[in-house]
């Protein structure tokens, strides 16, 4: 064999691999495990750069400036380029707020629970009512899975569960405080009094352990990433994501109920499109915000790329 031809099978190897590598980096499934020696919780992960370009973007629209000072808006990003070394920043993550059907995620979360406690049994009507309380925030199958649990305090008493946390006394957080129907009992959460409640540093906890495959186990986790999988409702966070990211996988929570907005996202795209983003607004054009806000997102996100 010449020389020549040496270097040529040489160079079309290393071409293959790394090729192979790329594709493989870019079909990394979800969730990706983190050992337990690299694990700290997402608040330990608050990155200085990512806030200051985070608070920059969004106080350039006077629209979104006002309702940060009022706290009628909270954002919440998590840079998940490096599962294990994760970047985030908030802008009123802890303010507690509103969030219509997005904290269906929380009777999600209680129904694997249970599953893992034998509290549940998974039947295919379950499995059902599941994918339409999530992909398309069917307000009658979420009622029957709170009843199937035991009802709102079971669910709530999951939420404040020490092994999940989403739920403390000083800041509230996810709550479920009455069923997504109009009858029935209302128990507001204990901080604010509202109903459906969530801030915006409780979610992005919630997709992160997802993510990582610490809610539960890998295989609840990965299963509940399944059914947060192919959102059906196109609108908010998804209206903007169809068009700038079409091959990426969007894992998705959303709610709306008049002037109240909320939207929730993990995206795990190539490259540096890799990231969580969640949102809460109260304002009329909330869901044209929640649209906008995708863009300003990934080009804070961008202006991090080295």
């Amino acid at each position: 064999m010449s020389i020549r031809l040496r270097h040529v099978i040489g160079f079309g190897l290393c071409f293959l691999l790394l090729t192979a590598t790329a594709s493989s980096a870019k079909l990394q499934q979800l969730p990706v495990p983190v050992p337990k020696s690299d694990w700290l919780p997402l608040t330990k992960h608050t990155d200085r750069n990512l806030q200051k370009r985070l608070e920059q973007q969004l106080s350039t629209r006077l629209q979104w400036r006002k309702l940060i000072r009022k706290r009628k808006m909270a954002v919440g990003l998590v840079d998940l380029s490096d599962p294990a070394a994760p970047l985030y920043a908030h802008v009123n993550g802890q303010k507690e707020m509103y969030a219509a059907s997005l904290p269906k995620i929380a009777i999600l979360l209680a129904a694997f629970d249970h599953f893992d406690k034998g509290k549940l049994k998974r039947t295919p009507e379950v499995e059902q009512d599941l994918h339409a309380m999530i992909r398309n925030s069917s307000n009658s199958a979420a009622t029957r899975m709170i009843d199937r649990i035991g009802g709102l305090m079971q669910v709530n008493e999951v939420l404040r569960d020490p092994r999940y946390h989403f739920y403390d006394q000083k800041n509230g957080g996810l709550w479920v405080g009455k069923r997504y129907a109009k009858e029935g009992p209302r128990v507001p959460d204990p901080v604010n009094g509202i109903s459906h409640a969530a801030t915006v540093a409780q979610v992005c906890r919630f997709y992160y352990l997802l993510a990582t495959g610490r809610l539960i186990n890998p295989e609840a986790s990965r299963d509940m990433l399944d059914m947060l999988s192919e959102p059906g409702i196109e609108h908010k966070f998804v209206k903007s994501l169809t068009a700038l990211a079409p091959d990426a996988d969007l894992y998705r929570k959303s709610g709306t109920w008049k002037q109240w907005h909320a939207d929730s996202v993990l995206v795990w795209g190539a490259d540096w499109r890799r990231y969580i983003l969640v949102a809460l607004v109260e304002s009329p054009k909330g869901e044209q915000i929640l649209r906008d806000l995708v863009a300003v997102a990934e080009n804070v996100l961008q202006a991090g790329v080295n």
